[in-house]
């Protein structure tokens, strides 16, 4: 077994162009520090060379390895991929697009070195992004606060300094479908954050769309909330009331005036407005089900193609 005192994990999909800049900054930051260190790279399905420019950087400094997943399992999974091979007193997690400034780690070093267990870069501002993701950003974490019972720092990322202690809580999950922000204050530990201001993106656009950051927040708010089920109890007892009302007022008009048969257009809209509402919330009852199907498969998050830098054990 390997021993060393910081391990680094960075998940690249498709940052050929990220590596060189990043690894001159990232290793005169580790060699700044004096301590023993190591570099997990972890290849989630690259298409384009970021492999190969890896794997450079491995052929001149042997403590970069290498984790090359068999296709792109998502960052959630190649994130597992690394900490699964960390084996440093401290963890370090970044991106491989250098928006998370490696010069932060000294600092977040200083802090975790006075007994802190999680130290996490919060962002300064997101001036860096539209005010579409901004906006929709916010929304989210006010949202995950009101129907969850774990807290999320507003605006913290990935980028954070774990504790060894942390990092096999984080391994020890067992679940297939995995939010890791949502994680990472769920094992609790002290924590503290550590200002940074994001850094223009070193190549090309970010790959998450608004699709899909739609999706990863609702996975969030699905895996750790039960709120989504429970607010169509709610809504279907106030529809229930709301027709127990109606339906004795219209007796009590018909009994007290008399009352021709209602046309068919208010009839019709009501049927369509509740049978949306049924579907609406058997999509959201499937929502949980299939969460419980892949569970019980209990596949694999991730499929390691090959390694360099260190055994496949």
């Amino acid at each position: 077994m390997r021993k060393v005192s910081i391990s680094v994990v960075i998940p690249f999909y498709n940052e050929a162009c990220s590596v060189e800049p990043l690894f001159e900054r990232l290793i005169l930051v580790l060699e700044a520090l004096n301590r023993s260190w190591e570099v997990i790279c972890v290849d989630d399905g690259s298409r384009d060379d970021t492999l190969i420019g890896l794997q450079a950087i491995h052929q001149r400094r042997q403590a970069v390895r290498i984790i090359k997943l068999s296709r792109n399992f998502g960052k959630e999974a190649a994130l597992s991929a690394g900490l699964s091979r960390a084996v440093g007193d401290h963890v370090l997690i970044m991106d491989g697009d250098l928006q998370h400034p490696p010069e932060t780690l000294t600092e977040m070093m200083r802090i975790q070195e006075r007994g802190v267990d999680m130290v996490f870069g919060l962002r300064r501002s997101r001036n860096t992004e539209g005010l579409v993701r901004s906006r929709f950003s916010s929304f989210f974490y006010r949202v995950f606060s009101m129907t969850s019972d774990v807290r999320l720092p507003r605006d913290a990322s990935d980028f954070r300094l774990m504790s060894r202690r942390v990092v096999e809580a984080l391994n020890s999950l067992p679940e297939q479908t995995r939010f890791m922000k949502g994680l990472y204050a769920w094992v609790g530990y002290s924590q503290q954050a550590v200002l940074y201001d994001v850094e223009p993106r070193s190549n090309g656009a970010s790959k998450w769309s608004l699709l899909r950051l739609l999706g990863y927040a609702w996975n969030g708010i699905v895996s750790f909330s039960v709120v989504p089920l429970r607010l169509w109890s709610f809504i279907g007892t106030a529809i229930a009331f709301l027709a127990l009302i109606y339906a004795v007022w219209i007796g009590v008009t018909t009994l007290a005036y008399g009352r021709d048969v209602p046309g068919y257009a208010t009839l019709a809209v009501a049927i369509f407005f509740l049978g949306g509402l049924q579907l609406l919330s058997i999509g959201v009852l499937g929502e949980y089900i299939a969460r419980i199907f892949a569970e019980t498969k209990r596949r694999p998050l991730f499929i390691i193609e090959e390694t360099n830098g260190f055994d496949l054990e």
